[in-house]
């Protein structure tokens, strides 16, 4: 497992073999950090890309329903192309960050570029069917970035810290969408031809974000190295022994003396004249000694020394190289397979930002040149929210937060079919919306990541998040269809009592629990 920290190795006494219980305690001069730099710059990267996006979001229902004219099964299907037409490449772009190597950076990068170069074209776009190519292309840029930006961020946390690090890409995310609607408002009141200035002012911006993740990300193989240095107590842990002379050439398995139970067998490579550090894979306790004790927590640890006098670490063997075939097979794995269902059921219930927004707008009356500011209040309470939320199921549990974010859409639905008017009842709308969102986005992913191991993880997000996008797509065009038949009140109601459905087929499920993957292919 890669554990993202910031520390630097104090030099040890060849001399001394530490015991059991000094290499359960942190080194002094170490220091984890709270948050792994790439999350940040990551974080940096959403942040302007969704400053971007939202000021397209925040203004495409009013363009498409006021402006062209669309009626709510025509914008039904026009939005359930923007928020599931990327589950047809999300599992693609995360099979080929896997398959790349760790190189998640640039199949991330072509989506932000992707979705970036389709901002002026809806300029041009002026119909039903060339206005949906550009959102398909616009989407497709956002499924093959998701999953490996999401992989990055996994790879680059700790499992204890890994909720609090999503919360905390979630949160800068959200400050972009918090940005984008008041931007987008902004432009429409200052200018002619808003619709159009707010789409090339959101290309200019999104041309920022793909600069920021090229100059400041770091890609897939240096993550992974940065990431890797082990807390002193983390089973896998690779570390350097300071010392490892050995005599002779090639390469010979031998048993390796630990100083606790569970040590196996160590791997030793040397050549004639030269000397340098081992790596040991064990519990914790570090040899001294070019014999490379370890302890292995209930397992054999493996201990690969290298006859190199110049201190210079040993390059591991290439991993086996994932397949689709693989990233397919995780759905297997029971915990997986239990959350992918989950996601899937709660999203065939889980109506759309651009719904809720019009009917907050049709219900309260609000006027036209504000409606571009209601999806503020979702951003800022999924701002204010995501960080706590997070550590809240890092502490207690990410199924029930997860859940419980479900239930405050369930409310949120409820106020908008109740006869409750004016401003207290959108504001309480907004932030049960954005409650919601703060519940369950990085919360879910969390989650999964807990069940895939490393070299899959892309793909393993991917499959999670294919099944919800393609949900919530079936749920866009089902919620348009209901409205342009029977109505708004009656589409909503009918998504509320599905949502409760679907709450309680998913509380069925064995409850969600934080634990450490297997780093193997499955």
């Amino acid at each position: 497992m890669y554990v993202a920290d910031s520390r630097a190795v104090a030099p040890e006494a060849p001399a001394t073999t530490p015991s059991a219980d000094s290499a359960a305690r942190p080194r002094a001069g170490r220091r984890r950090a709270a948050v792994a730099p790439t999350v940040l710059a990551l974080g940096t990267v959403s942040l302007i890309t969704d400053v971007s996006s939202e000021m397209v979001t925040a203004v495409l229902p009013l363009y498409l329903v006021a402006g062209l004219g669309l009626s709510p099964l025509g914008f039904g299907l026009l939005d359930g192309i923007y928020n599931g037409f990327s589950a047809l490449v999300r599992l693609v772009g995360g099979h080929l960050a896997d398959r790349g190597g760790g190189r998640h950076k640039w199949v991330a990068g072509a989506g932000y570029a992707l979705s970036a170069a389709c901002k002026p074209l809806l300029l041009v776009a002026q119909t039903l069917t060339p206005i949906g190519l550009v959102l398909a292309a616009d989407r497709t840029g956002k499924g093959l970035r998701t999953a490996p930006r999401d992989a990055l961020i996994s790879l680059s946390s700790t499992p204890e810290n890994r909720g609090r690090a999503f919360g905390v890409h979630r949160a800068m995310d959200t400050a972009g969408a918090l940005l984008g609607p008041l931007v987008a408002f902004l432009i429409l009141r200052a200018t002619v031809d808003g619709y159009d200035a707010v789409f090339m002012v959101s290309f200019c911006v999104a041309v920022v974000g793909v600069l920021v993740l090229v100059l400041f990300v770091p890609g897939g193989a240096a993550t992974q190295a940065g990431a890797a240095r082990p807390s002193d107590t983390g089973a896998g842990a690779v570390r350097p022994n300071d010392t490892g002379a050995r005599a002779g050439s090639g390469a010979t398995w031998e048993p390796a003396s630990g100083s606790g139970s569970g040590s196996g067998p160590a791997y030793s490579a040397a050549a004639d004249a030269d000397a340098g550090p081992a790596y040991s894979s064990g519990s914790g306790a570090e040899s001294e000694s070019g014999a490379g004790a370890g302890t292995a927590s209930g397992a054999a640890g493996l201990e690969c020394a290298t006859g190199a006098d110049t201190g210079a670490p040993t390059r591991p063997a290439p991993a086996p190289r994932p397949t689709l075939r693989a990233a397919l097979a995780l759905l297997h794995r029971p915990e997986l397979r239990r959350i992918a269902v989950c996601a899937l059921l709660l999203g065939l219930a889980t109506v759309s930002d651009s719904f809720v927004f019009l009917l907050l707008q049709r219900r309260l009356g609000v006027p036209d040149r504000w409606f571009a500011l209601l999806p503020l209040g979702t951003a800022a309470a999924f701002l204010l929210l995501a960080v706590p939320l997070g550590r809240l199921a890092d502490r207690t549990g990410r199924w029930r937060v997860f859940v419980g974010g479900h239930g405050a859409l369930l409310l949120a639905y409820a106020l908008l079919l109740s006869s409750w008017q004016g401003t207290a009842a959108a504001c309480a709308v907004l932030l049960l919306h954005g409650g919601f969102y703060a519940a369950t986005d990085g919360v879910l992913m969390a989650a999964a990541s807990d069940s895939v191991p490393s070299e899959l993880r892309s793909s393993g997000l991917a499959l999670v998040q294919t099944g919800q996008a393609l949900a919530r797509f079936v749920c866009s065009l089902g919620f348009g269809a209901a409205w342009t038949a029977w109505g708004d009140r009656t589409a909503l109601t009918a998504s509320a009592v599905l949502l409760a459905l679907c709450a309680v087929l998913a509380l069925g499920l064995r409850q969600l629990r934080p634990s450490v993957p297997s780093e193997g292919l499955a």
